[in-house]
């Protein structure tokens, strides 16, 4: 029998090979023969990095850069096996657990340290650069990140703007001429599994800024900031980037990736079954064991488990999924490939508790499972 194990991570708990490790040490431990192979996977969300360093044998790179007020952070980015394809989290970079809780202001954080990850990794000789967008802590429309890159975001004055999303209102001009030349020859893909609008009621600043520090009047500001930028980018660059799926995310990080990247914005999960060629691994394959932290009636949405299972599914292999906990309508994964689900609790307990035995709770339910499909 050969199994496939490819779950994303146990997010607070187990990286995704730690979660693969522990399955298939409760498969071997019931029978040693069984063929096990194990594939960390990610949704381009937190831990997306680490799963790809761990699947194609790459290695995570250190970088200081500048957070999101302006001081010194260590972040970190991921150089897979190929040593031609970098993989950014932005949040590393620019995320919102970088800013201390008094601190949290989208009028001033900035994407400028994300920039820098993306000149660290054209440093490295990356050809194709991969960017996960969640988790940030910035309204900046992805400015901070073009001026880290050579853009010029210029006032009335011909100043480059400051930091934030309260700055955007002053940009007059904006010259690319500047910009690093070898981003030309580099393919830069959006992990994004959001689809809101760059402003409006759906868009960057209602939805997501008041979680990043905003109250009431702020948020009015900063989405009037972001239509704002949005004509400018119309003028000065020809792209009317409000309406494109996803321009929204990460404070319109998503939409400044377009504008002056020319990225491709794609579902997050499709990303990675597609650097890993995921359909390679399932030649003679038997079953596949995937999971995440949390599976509900949400998972349907560009997460792993379901792109996991849609993929064996193409070749009508069974799919079982492992989660930490099981939440509201998970039921309807049945229907996207995904044969059985499981929890790994077994009792009732405190959170924290069941954080620090995940993995043998894994390997308990994991050598449970099998015994049950060898009966």
């Amino acid at each position: 029998m050969r199994i496939l194990v490819a779950p994303d991570s146990f997010k607070g708990s187990l990286t995704a090979m730690e979660v693969a490790k522990n399955i298939k040490k409760g498969i071997n431990s019931y029978d040693s023969k069984i063929d096990v192979e194990l594939l960390p996977m990610a949704d381009g969300g937190e831990g997306t990095v680490q799963s790809l360093v761990d699947a194609t044998n790459g290695e995570i790179i250190e970088k200081e850069v500048n957070g999101p007020l302006g001081n010194k952070v260590k972040a970190f980015y991921g150089l897979l096996g190929d040593q031609k394809t970098a993989v950014i989290e932005m949040a590393a970079a620019s995320g919102l657990p970088l800013v201390p809780e008094g601190k949290k202001n989208p009028l001033k954080t900035t994407t400028y340290g994300t920039g820098e990850l993306i000149a660290s990794a054209l440093d490295a000789g990356a050809q194709k650069i991969i960017i996960g967008i969640g988790g940030s802590a910035t309204n900046d429309a992805g400015v901070g990140m073009a001026q880290a890159l050579g853009a010029e975001i210029l006032d009335a004055e011909e100043q480059q703007i400051d930091f934030g999303g309260g700055n955007l209102d002053k940009i007059e001009k904006i010259n690319l001429d500047k910009l690093d030349s070898r981003l030309q020859d580099v393919e830069v893909v959006v992990a994004c599994d959001v689809d809101n609008p760059l402003y409006g009621k759906d868009g960057a600043a209602y939805v997501y800024a008041p979680q990043k520090g905003a109250d009431p009047e702020m948020v009015k500001i900063l989405d009037q900031n972001l239509r704002h930028f949005n004509q400018i980018a119309i003028k000065e660059l020809n792209k009317d980037i409000n309406k494109i799926p996803g321009a929204g995310a990460a404070g319109g990080l998503g939409a400044g990736l377009v504008a002056f990247l020319d990225a491709e914005l794609k579902a997050g999960v499709d990303i990675v079954l597609d650097i890993i060629d995921f359909e390679s691994y399932l030649k003679d394959v038997d079953l596949v064991i995937t999971g995440e932290g949390m599976l509900d009636g949400q998972s349907i949405y560009g997460k792993t488990p379901v792109g996991v299972s849609r993929s064996a599914a193409k070749k009508d292999i069974p799919v079982i999924a492992i989660a930490g906990t099981l939440g509201e309508g998970v039921e309807k994964i049945l229907d996207y490939g995904i044969n059985s689900y499981f929890s790994i609790i077994d009792r009732p307990a405190e959170l924290k508790e069941i954080i620090e035995e995940s993995p043998e709770l894994l390997a308990n339910l994991s050598e449970q499972i099998i015994r049950t499909i060898q009966i």
